[in-house]
């Protein structure tokens, strides 16, 4: 098996897709610290001054200004409730949830790509693994050797975890090292404060408390290879159904954007939270933004994941060791 895996991992290596996803953290990660260091100083600018608590405040008058607005949406308004409560309650403990640093930097980076941008890289990578090889005949060759289809399989599907945590590992070390050279690598041991839960437009409090940054990180992450590795697992499945991997490609990109957007619109659509796409955004749990549909939490959002994987996982292998390879 380590063999068939290291094969596997040879081949992706000979498409460069990993060296290229690397090159496309490695660009956007600058440019996004420059807009963070942009904001930063627009900030400063606006009020007259670094203080922290002075801008949240200013923050908290700006989202009461927006809530007395008869105009604005009931799932945005409910949003914004929230958003105030946590504000508050930062600013009524004396934290500040945005300390500049390489690691505030790593983790509002990983908040704000867990549901389409990584998803996206963990597709291009994933879509021809086995479709590639299907439609371009080369599965006939690894069928002939005396080693069983779901050995072959399985160290296909080895060699995508793999690739998986190479790149959340890419996106943390990237993401630390370049932002760090502006913001600073301290801020570790910074305390925030987690355990927020939403109960219809309220946010309860009570489960909360304080985590070192290095802690928070860390949960964000796992979270986010978790993620990974569900949208890696079903574009694995599509990438066995279909020869395509332009189709593979076209219904994982779909699927994404269509969730991306349907966050914004189900909100009366109970049902729509089953869909895998609308439960990626883990991180909002820990950071206690407000759910998409109501009843929706963390455990929830996981074990839907986990049935959708495992789905893929099951569909993925049945069809690959019974259909006919021509």
């Amino acid at each position: 098996m380590i063999n068939l895996v290291r094969n596997e991992m040879l081949k992706l290596l000979r498409k460069k897709r990993l060296y290229v996803i690397v090159l496309i953290i490695a660009f956007l990660v600058p440019l996004f610290t420059y807009a963070q260091f942009k904001e930063i100083q627009d900030q400063r600018e606006k009020m007259g001054t670094q203080d922290w608590r002075t801008v949240l405040q200013q923050e908290i008058t700006d989202t009461q200004n927006r809530l007395s607005s008869s105009r604005i949406q009931d799932e945005w308004r409910k949003y914004l409730k929230i958003r105030l409560s946590q504000q508050q309650y930062y600013l009524e403990n004396d934290i500040d949830p945005r300390a500049p640093g390489a690691p505030t930097f790593m983790r509002i980076f990983v908040e704000n790509s867990i549901d389409l941008l990584l998803p996206l890289l963990v597709m291009v990578i994933v879509a021809d693994l086995v479709s590639s090889e299907a439609s371009g005949g080369t599965i006939k060759l690894l069928l002939t050797r005396p080693v069983k289809r779901w050995r072959i399989l399985l160290s296909k599907y080895l060699a995508m975890l793999l690739s998986v945590s190479f790149i959340v590992l890419s996106v943390a070390v990237l993401s630390y090292a370049i932002s760090g050279m502006v913001f600073g690598y301290g801020g570790w041991n910074m305390p925030l404060l987690t355990g927020f839960a939403v109960s219809g437009d309220e946010l309860l409090t009570d489960n909360v408390h304080i985590v070192p940054q290095w802690q928070y990180i860390l949960m964000e992450f796992g979270l986010v290879w978790y993620v990974c590795v569900i949208v890696g697992t079903l574009t694995f499945m599509l990438s066995v159904l279909l020869r395509s991997t332009a189709a593979v490609m076209g219904i994982m990109l779909a699927s994404l954007i269509a969730g991306a957007i349907l966050v914004n619109m189900v909100s009366s659509w109970e049902s729509a939270k089953y869909f895998f796409m609308v439960n990626l955004n883990l991180t909002n749990y820990v950071s206690g933004m407000a759910t998409p549909i109501e009843g929706m939490s963390l455990g929830f959002s996981m074990a839907v994941l986990a049935v959708w994987g495992l789905a893929g996982f099951i569909i993925a292998f049945v069809t690959f060791s019974k259909r006919d390879i021509y």
